[in-house]
């Protein structure tokens, strides 16, 4: 049985970094990942391929809106390769999580891969390709969280989706409709904007990043409405069903009245959960 000072069970920016310290300080370190490449959700479904997207969808609404004014003249209409766009989108993923690889193999971290679940407070049972079992003085959960779902909303992963599935689409959206009007339904919102979808953000209290400063609020606000996104502030969701390739949302909005709102996907962006399925944390004592 392998042994260690301290084992980090989750590779995100959490994770990665605290088994780096730990390494650094002298500590034999083990960083435990349940899927195949490091990185966690902001390096592989969340930060990095948003930023990548935003990134590309700039150049694209830039190219169409503003060159002309700087006296750069394209011949011909300018055309989204979405595709090509996907894929430097995954391509910018792979350097970085490689980037993680070459910072464990530099500072001597042992990683296994599969999921990880307490046995006690100082053994770690392993479920990867094979199953062993780690001892470890110490152990940092660091497992992030998973996206928040309504309660009576079915996610199918095709049409209702969350920030995971957005980032992955094969198609552009004719018209994205947004539960949630926080900063992860904002940024893939404002993607499929510029790319040319009609963006319908539903938001249930009476301003969009309710839990960032109000003034934040409205310069945000009123730059997305300048690129034609749609708000609902104060609408509160009942339901959402999906029929073939259409999905229809209802709501309330501030006056009690049903509103209902009709697009070809819709994106689940309620905030994020603490994601501790399966850590058998009651065994460490947690």
């Amino acid at each position: 049985m392998s042994s260690f000072d301290v084992a980090v069970i989750g590779s995100g920016p959490g994770g990665y970094v605290a088994a780096i310290r730990c390494a650094q300080l002298g500590l034999s370190t083990a960083l435990i990942e349940k899927y195949d490449t490091l990185g966690g959700t902001c390096l592989n479904v969340g930060c990095i391929p948003s930023k990548s997207l935003l990134d590309s969808s700039h150049h694209y609404e830039e190219s169409i809106k503003n060159f002309a004014t700087h006296g750069i003249d394209v011949e011909g209409e300018i055309k989204i390769n979405f595709g090509q766009m996907m894929k430097r989108k995954s391509e910018v993923i792979e350097q970085t999580t490689k980037g993680i690889d070459y910072l464990m193999d530099k500072n001597k971290i042992t990683v296994f891969h599969g999921l990880g679940k307490f046995v006690d407070a100082t053994h770690i049972e392993i479920a990867g390709k094979k199953k062993q079992t780690i001892e470890a003085k110490h152990s940092i959960i660091a497992t992030g969280s998973k996206p928040a779902v309504l309660p009576f909303v079915t996610l199918d992963k095709e049409r209702i989706i969350t920030s995971t599935e957005a980032l992955s689409l094969t198609e552009i959206p004719k018209h994205l409709v947004v539960i949630g009007g926080g900063v992860i339904g904002l940024e893939l919102g404002q993607v499929y904007r510029r790319l040319g979808a009609e963006v319908s953000v539903v938001e249930y209290a009476d301003r969009i990043t309710p839990i960032m400063d109000s003034s934040l609020s409205k310069e945000l606000m009123k730059v997305m409405k300048k690129q034609g996104v749609k708000f609902y502030l104060s609408h509160q969701v009942s339901g959402v069903e999906r029929k073939g390739d259409e999905v229809t949302v209802t709501a309330k909005d501030k006056k009690g009245q049903d509103v209902t709102f009709t697009g070809d996907y819709c994106l689940m962006s309620v905030g994020r959960n603490p994601f501790t399925e399966g850590l058998d944390l009651q065994a460490a004592g947690v």
